[in-house]
C-alpha cells in the first residue's frame, strides 16, 4: 500500500485522536495527492509505537532531548512499514515485530524535522518482548519501558494524544486499545 492509500484506510477506520492528527492528515493528504516541485523539504518518516506487557517504548532523542517513539527515514526503496520495524530495532537493541497478521498503522503526525525540513511519520504498532532495552553505541541510551500514564507525562505532544485515547490500566487493555485504533496496511 502507499503512504495515500495508508492515509485513507486509516482515515476510514477512525477519526483522528485530537486536533494535531487531524490537521497532519489534512496535510500529509495535500502533500501525497500535489507533492511540490520542490519536495526536498519535506520527509515521510516511520515510527514505532512499541508495546509488551511492561507497557510503550520511549526514547529520549540524542538531539532534541524529548521523549519519543523509535524511528526515523526511510531509506531508498524501503516500504514505511519496514522502516518502522528496523529503526525500532535499530534504536532500542530489542527483537521487535509485527502483530500477528501483518503490519498496522496506528498514528500520523506532522511536524518539525529541525534542519529546515518537515516530517511527515507514519506510525505503526510494534511488538516487543518486554525485555530491558540495550541500544547500541550512536544511539540513545535513554530508552524504556513506559507505563502509560508514565508515557503520557512523558512523551512529546505529537505522541500524548494517541495514548490519552486509550484506557491507561491495566496495561492490558492499554495496549488492546491501541490495537483497536490501528488499521492493518497489507
Amino acid at each position: 500500500m502507499t503512504p495515500i492509500t495508508q492515509l485513507n484506510a486509516l482515515r476510514a477506520h477512525r477519526t483522528p485522536v485530537d486536533e494535531r492528527e487531524a490537521a497532519a492528515w489534512d496535510e500529509v493528504a495535500t502533500f501525497l495527492q500535489t507533492p511540490p516541485a520542490d519536495s526536498d523539504t519535506v520527509h515521510i518518516t516511520a515510527a514505532g509505537i512499541v508495546v509488551s506487557e511492561r507497557g510503550v517504548m520511549l526514547l529520549q532523542h540524542k538531539r532534541l532531548g524529548i521523549w519519543v517513539q523509535p524511528g526515523g527515514h526511510i531509506e531508498a526503496n524501503e516500504a514505511p512499514h519496514r522502516a518502522a520495524l528496523r529503526e525500532s530495532r535499530e534504536e532500542t537493541g530489542l527483537a521487535i515485530r509485527h502483530p500477528a497478521g501483518g503490519p498496522r498503522l496506528i498514528h500520523i503526525d506532522a511536524h518539525d524535522g529541525g534542519r529546515g525540513h518537515r516530517h511527515y511519520d507514519f506510525r505503526y504498532l510494534l511488538k516487543g518482548l518486554g525485555t530491558t532495552p540495550r541500544p547500541p553505541h550512536g544511539e540513545s541510551q535513554q530508552v524504556r519501558w513506559c507505563t502509560p500514564d508514565e508515557a503520557i507525562g512523558l512523551a512529546d505532544d505529537g505522541l500524548v494524544g494517541l495514548f490519552r485515547a486509550c484506557p491507561t490500566n491495566p496495561i492490558n487493555t492499554f495496549t488492546t486499545h491501541l490495537y483497536s485504533l490501528s488499521v492493518p496496511i497489507t
